[in-house]
């Protein structure tokens, strides 16, 4: 995902920037993350003069790559060959580590396709075609159906959608819905599974400065990492990828972001920010904050201990970052007052249409209702969790798999569909190292936050400790298990419920006994919040389209979407940033702090000095629109060229989960030419740099 970094904005800013977006009117100039059937050529012609063909659009999609550890990538070379970030690769840099080889610390390049290192558990998915199921969903819904019944239905439908489309197809089927439930398109997939790690620089290159520098600009990172992806134990041919370009992007030019941003909250009502901010963030933060305590404390114990736990704190540290970024701007003052009268307003021109009135009047009070009955059971909601970093989670997905797979497939929990499966498993049975050491130590902390906010007599707490103290059980649950072996894991799966029901293995004992309780908290959730607000969404999505006509771009949902926008700097402290940077710049950093952790240099990349052409763009902004999930896009010129690769936002771009603000807004991104001088005079990999560039 992308780095996102915590900063208290000014609150003189944090009004101004919400003035011009929560304010119903015409869109901010270079905003959106559009989809790719509604591109925005009517923006883009008005203001730059380019109106990209329905093939380049096409070449785009095809060449764009979603990277199911949570980030994007693009294919880069006719033979497989995928571009993303250091830190979206971090997950399987990690697993495919040792304690004699740790690549997360000192890089990896395989010279030739023997060298190239099997992934364990990635998932890479390019988007082949979209298909409007709007009509075929809410048709499930009969008039006078039961809100609960409608739910279920519409579910049924969805699932049923997609179980046709991959029998037909054999492509990943997702049904995704967009505009609030506005729309629902189907997205097919074509799905890649066998992946190998090509090349990745040190982590102190790729996130250098370390957390004193993230989310900021100016930067010097080399935040990269390429994959290849296999059909058949052999490269896999694709015809579209995305060339280089030998000169990079341009101060003013016209740039696209390609990629597969995570989530927004731009359409949300008033009643829904308001909870998030009242509950969901202050919860969400109090939880991050001891993980990382956790994760930090078992880091210290040794080097072996520092290195199983890195990614982790990375992750953690990122969350907490952005979560107590948004979570700071939406207690700013002006912000939801701003965005009380945008709804007002909105509501407004409703009430003055008799037919819209009816149709959609009911539907922000609606929302308000069901989140008032939600905040009574918040504890629960958040805190009853099965206890672990990963063995608890895989315990319960046996379990309810075994379930699940028992039921007609519309009448599966999310997840379990038919068309799920084959991911699900994928997961599930992954091969990658689990750490005993780790797991009891976030299993221990779980369960005293447990027994902190819920009270020793919960059910849920009572069936986790069974007697014992949080350290007691967490011991007992680790030391017990044997689900680290994927074997043992495909075994109780293929077993199925009766397999399930005679293991004595501890964390599936465990999971047995909480299973029910976590699918009665899921079934209250579905039944008496999510009935009502996802028909209630769908009226709002449905009024914006009344009201406004499809001039606008959805909610980011990890799916494929088109931002654009200029290369170009901004005001920053007084002075201007730059629209760029250079290794001239790294190297400066460098000697200003002594060489200090951490803003040391790796000791190839101080040894290069003299070979590297220091005037090298390093690191540049644009002010397209991205938020996390971005990380890895490709950053594209209008001849369909790569000129960059995105890896953060600044600090201004902070609140883009709410609003988008181009006048400091950017988005942060390695220069073309920079990752091919560091590949080539750094990290001597001459052999890949000819197959990108296609010599």
């Amino acid at each position: 995902m992308q780095k996102i970094k915590a900063r208290r904005l000014p609150g003189i800013f944090l009004l101004a920037a919400a003035t011009v977006m929560l304010l119903a009117g015409p869109l901010a100039a270079d905003e959106g993350m559009w989809t790719l059937d509604n591109p925005p050529l009517k923006q883009l012609k008005e203001k730059y003069g380019f109106e990209p063909s329905a093939a380049w659009l096409e070449h785009i999609r095809l060449s764009s790559v979603r990277v199911g550890d949570g980030g994007s990538g693009s294919f880069i070379s006719p033979s497989g060959l995928v571009l993303t970030n250091h830190h979206v690769a971090l997950g399987q840099l990690q697993k495919v580590s040792t304690p004699q080889k740790n690549y997360v610390a000192d890089g990896f390049y395989a010279p030739s396709l023997a060298d190239e290192l099997p992934c364990p558990d990635l998932e890479l998915n390019v988007l082949i075609s979209m298909e409007n199921v709007t009509a075929k969903v809410l048709a499930a819904v009969k008039k006078g159906m039961d809100p609960v019944k409608a739910l279920a239905a519409k579910k049924a439908a969805i699932a049923e959608i997609e179980r046709l489309s991959l029998k037909k197809t054999k492509l990943r089927s997702d049904v995704v819905s967009l505009y609030q439930g506005g729309e629902y398109w189907l997205y097919r997939y074509k799905k890649y599974t066998e992946v190998k790690l090509v090349f990745a620089p040190e982590q102190q290159a790729a996130f250098y400065g370390g957390d004193p520098d993230n989310f900021t600009y100016p930067r010097h990172d080399i935040d990269m990492a390429i994959f290849r992806a296999y059909e058949n134990g052999k490269p896999a041919k694709v015809s579209h990828y995305l060339t280089w370009s030998a000169n990079g992007a341009a101060e003013n030019e016209l740039v696209f972001v390609s990629g597969h941003p995570g989530s927004t909250n731009r359409l949300m009502t008033l009643a829904q920010l308001q909870f998030s901010r009242d509950y969901g963030y202050p919860l969400r933060l109090q939880s991050m904050k001891r993980m990382l305590g956790v994760a930090r404390a078992y880091a210290a114990k040794g080097p072996e201990e520092a290195r199983q736990a890195a990614g982790m704190i990375f992750g953690i540290e990122n969350g907490i970052k952005v979560s107590s970024g948004e979570y700071d701007g939406l207690k700013a003052a002006g912000i939801l007052e701003k965005k009380a009268a945008q709804e007002a307003e909105f509501r407004k021109l409703i009430a003055a249409n008799p037919q819209w009135q009816a149709q959609y009047a009911s539907a922000w009070d609606d929302i308000a209702q069901a989140i008032e009955k939600q905040k009574p059971r918040m504890k629960e909601l958040s805190y009853r969790r099965v206890p672990g970093m990963r063995l608890g989670g895989i315990a319960l997905q046996v379990v309810q798999l075994a379930a699940e797979l028992q039921k007609p497939d519309g009448e599966r929990l999310d997840g379990y569909h038919t068309a799920e499966l084959e991911s699900l498993r994928f997961r599930l049975f992954s091969p990658a190292p689990i750490y005993p050491g780790l797991e009891e130590a976030m299993a221990a902390d779980s369960l005293k936050l447990m027994l902190e906010e819920l009270g020793a007599d919960d059910p849920y707490v009572k069936a986790c400790l069974d007697g014992k103290t949080p350290e007691e059980a967490a011991k007992a649950l680790v030391a017990g298990t044997q689900l680290a072996d994927p074997a043992l894991r495909r075994k109780l799966v293929d077993g199925g419920p009766a397999a399930v029901a005679q293991c004595r293995d501890p964390f599936i004992v465990l999971a047995r006994k909480l299973d029910p309780m976590v699918r009665e908290m899921r079934k209250w959730q579905e039944d008496e919040i999510e009935s009502v607000t996802r028909p209630a969404g769908e009226k709002i999505g449905q009024a914006r389209f009344a009201v406004y006509g499809k001039n606008a771009y959805p909610d980011a949902t990890f799916t494929l979407r088109l931002s654009y926008g200029a290369v170009k700097g901004y005001p920053m402290n007084g002075t201007l940033a730059p629209y760029k940077t250079t290794f001239y710049g790294l190297y400066d950093r460098a000697a200003s702090f002594d060489n200090k952790y951490p803003f040391h240099l790796p000791q190839r990349v101080a040894d290069a000095r003299d070979q590297l052409d220091l005037s090298t763009p390093l690191n540049f902004v644009c002010t397209g629109d991205i938020i996390g999930g971005n990380s890895g896009s490709p950053v594209i010129n209008a001849a369909g060229e790569v000129v960059g690769l995105v890896f953060d936002g600044n600090v201004e771009s902070f609140m883009g989960r709410f609003f988008y603000d181009d006048t400091a807004n950017r988005t942060v991104s390695v220069c073309s030419q920079a990752m091919i001088e560091a590949m080539n005079k750094i990290y001597g990999a001459g052999n890949l740099v000819k197959e990108i560039l296609g010599k």
